[in-house]
């Protein structure tokens, strides 16, 4: 009986992390089918059906390792209602150089409507919280 409900607890344990989205990691040709194919369009229309951000970044650099964590733990809080992306610099050259990355890490925020807005450098938490909750999700400031 123990071993049963033993089961029972880590599949449904299982089934709870399953509903938290992790951090995608993307390519160019996702980006264009997800995000915005800047090879034929030349105007910016977000594709997504959420906000989204995606954190440019490479394998070596000390700030993107330490942006990483604060970037999975951003995307399992707001999975309902924000897509997290991560974009290697090294290997997504082309989606890099559209988006005139010359350091890292460098996040760019997308909400549904308007421009996009893009980031350099190691920000604290607090400052990203900030940036989703009022640039991506509109909510205002307490």
């Amino acid at each position: 009986m123990r071993k049963i409900v033993f089961t029972i607890f880590l599949v449904l344990l299982g089934t709870l992390g399953a509903w938290a989205e992790d951090v995608v990691y993307l390519t160019t040709s996702q980006f264009c089918e997800r995000v915005f194919d800047f090879k034929t369009n030349r105007e910016w229309k977000y594709k997504g059906d959420k906000p989204c951000v995606i954190d440019f970044y490479t394998t070596w650099c000390g700030p993107c390792k330490r942006l990483a964590p604060i970037m999975d733990e951003l995307s399992q809080t707001y999975c309902d209602q924000v897509v997290f992306y991560k974009a290697d610099t090294e290997r997504e050259r082309e989606l890099a150089y559209v988006f005139g990355i010359n350091s890292i890490p460098q996040v760019l925020y997308i909400p549904m409507e308007g421009k996009p807005m893009l980031l350099k450098g190691l920000y604290p938490k607090e400052n990203i919280v900030q940036i989703i909750e009022e640039f991506l999700l509109g909510n205002k400031p307490q």
